[in-house]
């Protein structure tokens, strides 16, 4: 759905069409250019993910950028009517919302035909940046900011490069998807070498940011199975399969393992890769115990390689 950036400038007010990306700061080549000393030359971005998900970035300023009051240290998802402040600068963030005219019972139907949720089979991948609460106390939010927008823009271009489409970014994880199938056996191939990526790009991390002096690392959970995806504006995975790949993700703390796979997905690889290695662990909300394979990125990588 479409979204615009609303401010009022000179007494007039102004709406920015949300594209891609939208740019803020005090240079005038922005797309929101802000005349305001306490606003750094490029100063923050709003920028689009997946269908309609826009997210409100800070581009490392001195003086951040607030969402409903509270300043931001990594990418947030903006949701209709709320309210950013970049300096003096106030921008509403205005969403179209579907509606819906009583008086016409076709259109209704129609409606609510097209909001019905899709089922589909996908399979979904969770990297969780681990110790990210402890790295959080120990550098200053400026650096943290920078650190996880570059964090942001890079793992999104990974899984798009690699046939998915990011779902969410909630705090220090992505959830991401892809469409899957008995019919497409190379989609996790694809997931894999997505992972093995994503975990280069955090290792580089602290090479990138002097004031983090720990090596960064990631815990991945993928599972392939049903969801149901949202028609309306999220246009979001939900479902047990979902709800699963997160446990896998916080299996790996507890397994010592990189990467948990569930059977579901992992079963779409030869067999000489999961055949002697298959463990058995209890998940919340599962009555019985699951089948996973649990490995390390250096496992992983030969096998993207092998492919």
């Amino acid at each position: 759905m479409s979204a615009v950036l609303r401010y009022f400038h000179a007494g007039r007010m102004k709406d920015v069409a949300c594209k891609t990306v939208i740019t803020i700061g005090r240079d005038v080549h922005n797309d929101i250019p802000v005349d305001d000393l306490t606003v750094s030359r490029n100063h923050a971005m709003v920028r689009r993910i997946g269908h309609d998900d826009y997210y409100l970035i800070d581009s490392g300023s001195a003086n951040g950028s607030f969402l409903n009051g509270s300043r931001i240290a990594m990418p947030t998802l903006l949701k209709n009517s709320d309210q950013i402040k970049i300096g003096s600068l106030g921008i509403s963030f205005i969403q179209e919302q579907k509606s819906i005219s009583g008086n016409d019972t076709q259109s209704m139907l129609e409606t609510v035909i097209s909001e019905t949720p899709e089922i589909s089979e996908i399979t979904i991948l969770v990297a969780d940046i681990r110790g990210f609460t402890t790295l959080s106390e120990r550098i200053d939010i400026r650096t943290l900011t920078k650190m996880m927008n570059a964090w942001f823009s890079q793992v999104s271009d990974i899984i798009v490069k690699n046939g998915g489409l990011v779902d969410k970014f909630i705090g220090d994880c992505v959830f991401a998807r892809w469409q899957a199938g008995a019919e497409d056996k190379q989609t996790i191939y694809r997931i894999l070498n997505a992972a093995v990526s994503i975990n280069k790009v955090t290792e580089s991390i602290s090479q990138d940011f002097p004031a983090v002096t720990e090596d960064i690392k990631i815990g991945v959970g993928i599972n392939t199975g049903a969801a149901s995806i949202s028609a309306g504006q999220d246009n979001s995975a939900i479902g047990d399969a979902v709800n699963l790949a997160f446990r896998l993700e916080s299996a790996t703390k507890v397994i010592g393992k990189d990467l948990v796979m569930s059977e579901c997905a992992y079963k779409y690889l030869p067999k000489k890769y999961w055949s002697t290695s298959e463990l058995h662990i209890r998940v919340k909300g599962k009555r019985d115990p699951i089948r996973i394979v649990a490995l390390d990125f250096s496992e992983v990588e030969n096998i993207v390689n092998e492919a």
